[in-house]
């Protein structure tokens, strides 16, 4: 089961959201009637043991902290997010990850890649574990 949290919203005035000439922020940013809107947006997967896990989507070329990770590729639309892959990695950064994602893009050409820090191996492991076992992606097999 996955769950879209709500969008983070705060006042325009306080967030820069539009720059000094009138024009949007950030791709993320979006001002909507003197109100800011943060579309990061949050997954909460669940895994066989009833936990749930808090997964962020990102852009693929922004900076990423060298920290020790958990990473889903998932197939993402208005229904929710269709897991195809779960992974770990001990360094986000290193994206170890980007070669099964362009795998995966080449049979689901919609896949996306969600990342949930995760500081020691034990910990990352076991959610990957949990993760596969519910959701049994089709790439883990």
């Amino acid at each position: 089961m996955v769950k879209l949290s709500p969008f983070l919203v705060k006042p325009a005035a306080d967030s820069g959201a539009r720059s000094p000439t009138g024009s949007p922020g950030r791709a993320e940013d979006r001002s909507v009637q003197g109100w800011r809107v943060s579309l990061s947006r949050q997954f909460e997967l669940a895994g066989k043991s009833g936990a749930r896990y808090r997964y962020i989507s990102f852009e693929e070329d922004r900076f990423l902290p060298p920290a020790g990770a958990n990473f889903v590729i998932a197939r993402l639309t208005k229904e929710g997010a269709t897991v195809v892959y779960a992974g770990e990695t001990d360094n986000l950064a290193a994206q170890s990850w980007r070669k099964t994602l362009e795998k995966a893009r080449e049979t689901y050409r919609d896949a996306a890649i969600l990342t949930r820090l995760n500081v020691t191996r034990a910990v990352r492991e076991a959610e990957r574990v949990d993760l596969i076992a519910e959701h049994q992606p089709p790439m883990n097999g």
